[in-house]
């Protein structure tokens, strides 16, 4: 039951954490609506507005330890509330299924049966945080509309109080949480009547009643012989002081497991030396009721673990923590989600105001990413140190021995060349950062004030450290296949379109967002002659081969052109060159011979989307071309010419799939909207229209294919 408990819930209130009228907005609002819906626990968060991160300000029903990874949001985090305020929108979450599939950090760290909704608190300019609320696993139905209009009805008039108190300038800071009353132990009356606590005193078995933080309010004789503690050492304490061979995350997940989901749970642990004891919880909203009594059947294993010092320090970070982390460092994919994690979720665990994350390259330090330097120049002077250089940094990525130092004066006694380069902080924590037994960095945590390292957080942190020179070196090389990716994609692709005369171009290229963000999508503009040859195709994957064979295509188109080949000749030789290469993949392609001299373009089709026609007049329509089958099947394939008008003013959309195929939605539905778009916005600049058109696909998280857009304007 470790780490259950969290002091900052006692704590008084502010003097501004209150309106201007001096009720705690938060507490009233949120326990107003968790009367409403009858939920089980719940929270408000406030948003801050630099760096934009959601901070839990209240919580009610439930320990805040319970929501220790998610007491500091980033926007972008994968979790229910940062996705109600980036959407703005309500989130339904209804079993552990749903969360696990939706929401998998969420489900590791609390994989019990429990519905939950997360509203943005937000008016229509401004959002101000996020509430969520959450059932226990008995509740079967779905949110019903009562129940969201109310809730929705209830998060806008919080957001209109804190927009008032934004403009009058009242802080709303933290409200204390809204928990059971404390424990006032000893007390006959605790259980109702004297003879009724004379009755269970004649139990035989013990029993105990814990409050939602696990502190003792009462316990009969037999659990106090049982557990081995007398009855005034238990009594308004945590029954994982008073009792420390019960301080182990396996009891934490059975009380967690109790209090989340309002299900009785149990456990059987060992009392040193080797007494079986077994436990049975029985939760409500305010509480705990134990009963303790001898296990039967339980064989006796071997040593007993050494039991924790009672005075020891309660963790700095809880399993669910650890968890929670280990999860998000899993999903980070490049350097700087890397930095950011460890800025979000490991810095504010630990205490730490300033980091800095060091690389080394070349036997050179480099940063690879700081936060919380007011001034980016004492995070940034040592980039491009060489790692010979006697500094704290540059050590402990040679020697892989962590270095803590509490005050400015033992850094400056132990590394006198650092006595001119004072950062502003007080205290540091470099850790080397090591992945399978190569040195990959340094991470340096800085705090404001001098801060004493104990035994254990030493230990937290360099633990901590293994966790994220896993995540970085597995970021570095990401980063390096993501710009090799990159500079290979732009070398295949034409940085720039040629201007020719009687025609004005503009294209778009999106990788991917699977893969190495490189793939087969390509387009081109040749001159040719008194006319011009554009194409447009999609090579099968997203890989280095389908961009090496995008590359001899786009070659080979070209080599075609040149020689005067007509457009039908064109793509049936690109095929029969395909087919001579022996290549496993297939080629879709669309290539057009324009003369806007003449008013015409001639085309011919492989298996790729038909081609849209603005016309002067602001109409659009889908251009009926007939075509053959994918270039590298059929060696006698013919791919007919189609001539069609081109009048001065027109404007040829060509496109890949990727802008128009999505799994949700239906062809026809796609292109017809991609038509519209082009109608309303044809007449704009052809760079500002080409932005237009790829927006929406240009900002969505996951673009499962590439996507290449090429627009042709016939000139005046």
């Amino acid at each position: 039951m470790v780490g259950v408990s969290d002091d900052r819930s006692t704590s008084p209130v502010p003097v501004d954490a209150r309106a201007s009228g001096g009720h705690p907005v938060l507490s009233l609002a949120l326990a107003a609506m968790m009367e409403d819906v009858h939920a089980h626990s719940g929270a408000v968060y406030l948003l801050g507005a630099d760096p934009p991160v959601l901070e839990m300000a209240v919580m009610a029903g439930l320990p805040r330890a319970f929501a220790a990874p998610w007491e500091r949001v980033t926007l972008h985090a994968r979790v229910p509330v940062a996705d109600a305020v980036r959407g703005r929108r309500l989130i339904w979450v209804g079993d552990e299924q749903e969360m696990a599939r939706r929401y998998p950090r969420v489900a590791v760290v609390l994989p019990y049966p429990f519905a939950l909704v997360a509203l943005p608190v937000a008016t229509e300019s401004t959002a101000y945080g996020a509430v969520f609320l959450t059932w226990p696993g008995t509740r079967s139905q779905a949110l019903s509309d009562r129940e969201r209009d109310h809730l929705t009805a209830a998060c806008e008039r919080l957001a209109v109080r804190l927009e008032r108190a934004a403009a009058a300038s009242v802080p709303v800071h933290p409200e204390p949480d809204l928990l059971a009353a404390p424990v006032v132990g000893g007390a006959p009356g605790t259980l109702g009547s004297l003879e009724a606590v004379r009755m269970v005193g004649r139990l035989p078995y013990g029993l105990c009643s814990l409050d939602l933080h696990g502190r003792v309010g009462f316990a009969n004789p037999a659990a106090a012989e049982l557990l081995d503690v007398p009855v005034a050492e238990l009594l308004g304490t945590q029954l994982w002081t008073s009792v420390p061979w019960l301080n182990d995350p396996v009891y934490e997940d059975r009380y967690r497991a109790a209090l989340f989901s309002q299900h009785a749970t149990s456990f059987v642990a060992l009392r040193p030396p080797g007494d079986w004891l077994s436990f049975r919880l029985y939760p409500t909203r305010t509480g705990l009721s134990v009963r303790i009594s001898r296990a039967r059947g339980v064989s006796r294993p071997g040593p007993a673990e050494p039991v924790p010092d009672e005075g020891a320090p309660p963790r700095l970070v809880t399993i669910s923590q650890v968890v929670s982390l280990t999860g998000a460092l899993s999903e980070a994919v490049g350097v700087q989600d890397v930095v950011q994690l460890i800025a979000d979720e490991i810095a504010p665990t630990v205490g730490s105001q300033g980091l800095v994350v060091l690389g080394s390259r070349a036997g050179r330090l480099h940063v690879l990413g700081h936060r919380g330097y007011p001034d980016r120049r004492n995070a940034e002077r040592f980039d491009g140190t060489p790692l010979t250089e006697r500094i704290p940094g540059a050590q402990v990525l040679r020697t892989g021995v962590p270095a803590f130092f509490e005050s400015w004066e033992q850094l400056a006694r132990l590394y006198p060349a650092r006595r001119g380069t004072h950062d502003g902080f007080a205290a540091w924590a470099f850790l080397p950062l090591i992945a399978s037994g190569r040195p990959v960095g340094t991470c340096v945590l800085a705090y404001e004030r001098p801060h004493s390292f104990t035994t254990e957080e030493r230990a937290i942190l360099t633990s901590l450290a293994g966790l994220v020179a896993q995540a970085l070196d597995r970021a570095l090389l990401y980063d390096a296949k993501h710009r090799l990716a990159h500079g290979l994609q732009e070398a295949l692709l034409p940085h720039s379109l040629p201007t020719l005369p009687g025609i004005e171009a503009a294209a778009r290229y999106l990788p991917a967002t699977r893969g190495m963000d490189i793939g087969g999508d390509f387009y081109d503009l040749v001159p040719a002659r008194d006319t011009a040859a554009a194409v447009i195709g999609d090579v099968q994957g997203h890989n280095v081969t389908a961009a090496g064979l995008m590359g001899q295509v786009r070659t080979a188109v070209r080599a075609y052109t040149a020689v005067g080949q007509a457009p039908e000749e064109v793509v049936r030789s690109t095929n029969r060159l395909l087919i001579d290469l022996g290549t496993e993949l297939f080629v879709s392609a669309l290539y057009l011979r324009l003369d806007p001299g003449r008013g015409r373009a001639v085309l011919a089709r492989a298996g790729h989307p038909p081609p849209l026609l603005r016309r002067p007049d602001g109409q659009v329509g889908t251009l009926e071309v007939p075509g053959g089958p994918l270039l590298g099947i059929d060696p006698s394939a013919e791919y007919p010419r189609t001539e069609v008008a081109l009048a001065p003013g027109s404007l040829l959309a060509l496109y890949t799939d990727g802008l128009v195929e999505s799994p949700d939605v239906d062809f026809e539905d796609a292109l017809a909207d991609l038509a519209h778009r082009l109608s309303e916005a044809g007449d704009l600049p052809l760079d500002e229209l080409a932005d237009h058109l790829v927006h929406h696909e240009a900002g969505a998280e996951e673009r499962p294919d590439d996507i290449a857009l090429m627009l042709l304007r016939a000139r005046d």
